[in-house]
C-alpha cells in the first residue's frame, strides 16, 4: 500500500499536475528526479481542450491508450473432467485469490485466461482495478483485462487509477441494482500523454515501484499458501516446528 501510494503521488505530480514542467518554466530545477529525467520534460505549455498541457504532449482517451477486453459468461463454458480454470469474478478480484471460485473449461479462448501480472478492472458492481497475482484463472463477464501494445503497464494502471473516482460516481448514479460504466465512459476519460518514446525513460522510478508491488504481492501469496499448508499439520502434530522452518526457508 505504501509503494502504491508513492507511485500514485509521483504520477499525479508528473503527469497530471505537471510539476516538473512548471518548475522548468519558472527557471527552477524539478524536485525528486535526476538531471537526465528532468531533461525529458519540456519547459513550456501549449493549449488543449483540457487546458494548458506540456508542449509536445497530447490528449488521448483511455480506450486509445489501452485495450479493454470484456470477460465471458463463463457459465456457458463449464469444466469437464478433472482439469479446470478457476473463474475470476468480482469477489475473487476483491480477495486477490481464487478462494470460492467456480470452475470453467480450460478450452476457453486464450485471450480470456488470466495470469499473474495481468491488469484487471471491474466495471460493474464494485468498481476496482488491480494487478492480479492470484494464479491462473478465467476472465468472467463484468471484468476487463486491460492491456496495451503501445504503453507500459504502469502508465495505463495509473491513468485508470486517476479516473476511478469518476467512474465510481457514474456507477453510483445508475438507477439499477448494480451500477456500472459503459464503454463510452472510457472514451470520455481523457489522459495527457507524452511522446511514446520518452515514457519508458521518464517512468523508470514508477516502473521500479510497480515491480516491487508485484513482487510483494507474489511473496504474500506464497507465504499465505505456506501458512495454509503448514499450520494444520503443526497443530495436529504431524509436522515438527524445525521441519516447518526448513520448508519455509526452502520456499523463500
Amino acid at each position: 500500500e505504501t509503494l502504491e501510494a508513492m507511485a500514485r503521488a509521483i504520477f499525479k505530480s508528473w503527469f497530471v499536475d505537471f510539476d516538473p514542467v512548471r518548475a522548468k518554466a519558472e527557471g527552477r530545477t524539478p524536485e525528486g528526479m535526476d538531471a537526465a529525467t528532468a531533461a525529458l520534460f519540456p519547459s513550456t505549455f501549449t493549449d488543449s481542450p483540457l487546458g494548458p498541457i506540456p508542449e509536445g504532449w497530447h490528449v488521448l482517451s483511455l480506450d486509445q491508450i489501452a485495450d479493454f477486453l470484456n470477460g465471458l459468461a463463463l457459465q456457458k463454458f463449464p469444466s469437464i473432467g478433472p482439469d479446470y480454470l478457476p473463474v475470476i469474478k468480482i469477489a475473487q478480484l476483491r480477495l486477490g485469490s481464487t478462494d470460492g471460485a467456480d470452475k470453467a473449461s480450460c478450452e476457453i479462448p486464450p485471450q480470456y485466461v488470466i495470469e499473474n501480472g495481468d491488469h484487471i478492472f471491474s466495471w460493474s458492481g464494485s468498481l476496482m482495478h488491480s494487478i492480479w497475482c492470484g494464479g491462473t484463472g478465467a476472465l468472467n463477464q463484468h471484468l476487463f483485462k486491460v492491456s496495451s501494445k503501445d504503453y507500459p503497464k504502469w502508465f495505463i494502471y495509473q491513468w485508470l487509477d486517476q479516473h476511478m473516482l469518476g467512474f465510481r460516481a457514474i456507477a453510483a448514479s445508475k438507477a439499477t441494482t448494480m451500477g456500472h460504466i459503459q464503454r463510452h465512459h472510457l472514451t470520455e476519460a481523457k489522459c495527457i500523454v507524452p511522446p511514446k518514446e520518452v515514457i519508458p525513460e521518464i517512468g523508470g522510478t514508477l516502473n521500479a515501484l510497480e515491480t516491487k508491488v508485484l513482487n510483494n504481492k507474489k511473496q504474500a501469496h506464497l507465504l499465505a499458501d505456506l501458512r495454509d499448508t503448514l499450520l494444520p499439520r503443526l497443530i495436529s502434530g504431524k509436522l515438527r516446528l524445525t521441519d516447518a522452518q526448513a520448508l519455509t526457508e526452502d520456499a523463500a
